[in-house]
């Protein structure tokens, strides 16, 4: 009945927000493991990571190297990893065509929220430019890791082959939209939270990026921005509003991070940064 198709048309939506927000919870859980937060010891941490990451099609060691590049540099114009702030004389010509009316800006947002995690894995999209050598997180030999990581990477891209792979199976048992809809859709919606996400902790008018002869970690590690994302605060384990923790002491796990955010903002005072504004705003 017609009455069934409109419940079922809503059901889905509602159920690849749910699904979604849940397993970038899971997501967010992996990447405590790249901090060895989640455990006392790194092999476990290593394993979790590892099978949370690839079952989101993330590779787990790549990305782990990365991040810590990004941790290690954060706020700084020459060497942090991702989210570098452009100088003006670098702006592209089309800049004030694309920026300059809301029309241009809503689809920006719309191409960066759902094009842009796939695209920095693959192409280091809004990444550190390393002197213009081609940098992707699937290749060993990419200017991102060192010798010792080139193993590593290789386990990482395994992992996601084993994905794919059972996601082909998984198609020819049940059918290949089948799979979109519980497993693709959930998943896409994972990439545009962890972009939303991480772009806002690190863009705002109040937050520096400082060039070589100012920049140092503390300096850059308060550089970031806590923000509330209401009930998505508690399904993301606070990854959204305990950021600025997170930089400072990035191998705390996320059941004390609320706690030690809320012991730590009277000691930062000014320099502790919060917006509440709405997250759509």
């Amino acid at each position: 009945p017609p009455i069934g198709v409109l419940l079922r048309a809503a059901a889905w939506p509602l159920y690849w927000a749910a699904q979604g927000s849940v397993l970038t919870g899971v997501w967010v859980i992996g990447h405590e493991c790249g901090h060895h937060a989640f455990s006392d010891y790194p092999l476990l941490d290593n394993a979790v990571g590892f099978v949370l990451h690839s079952a989101l099609l993330t590779p787990f060691f790549a990305w782990k190297y990365s991040h810590r590049r990004h941790h290690a540099n954060t706020g700084s114009m020459e060497n942090d990893e991702v989210y570098v702030a452009k100088t003006r004389d670098a702006l592209r010509w089309y800049t004030p065509l694309v920026f300059g009316n809301p029309v241009g800006r809503l689809v920006y947002i719309a191409l960066q929220l759902t094009l842009a995690w796939p695209l920095y894995l693959a192409f280091n999209l809004s990444g550190q430019n390393y002197g213009g050598r081609f940098t992707c997180h699937y290749d060993p030999y990419s200017p991102l890791y060192t010798a010792q990581e080139r193993v590593p990477v290789l386990v990482s891209d395994a992992g996601i082959l084993a994905a794919l792979l059972a996601i082909y199976k998984l198609s020819v048992a049940f059918g290949f939209w089948t799979v979109v809809r519980l497993y693709g859709v959930p998943v896409l919606v994972v990439s545009v939270l962890f972009v939303l996400i991480t772009y806002l902790h690190h863009t705002h008018l109040a937050l520096p990026h400082y060039d070589s002869s100012e920049w140092d970690w503390l300096r850059g590690a308060l550089a970031t921005m806590d923000r509330d994302y209401g009930l998505l605060n508690r399904v993301l384990h606070n990854v959204t509003d305990t950021h600025v923790l997170h930089h400072i002491f990035p191998n705390m796990p996320h059941y004390h991070a609320m706690e030690a955010t809320r012991a730590m903002r009277p000691l930062l005072g000014e320099y502790y940064m919060f917006d509440d504004t709405p997250i759509v705003k």
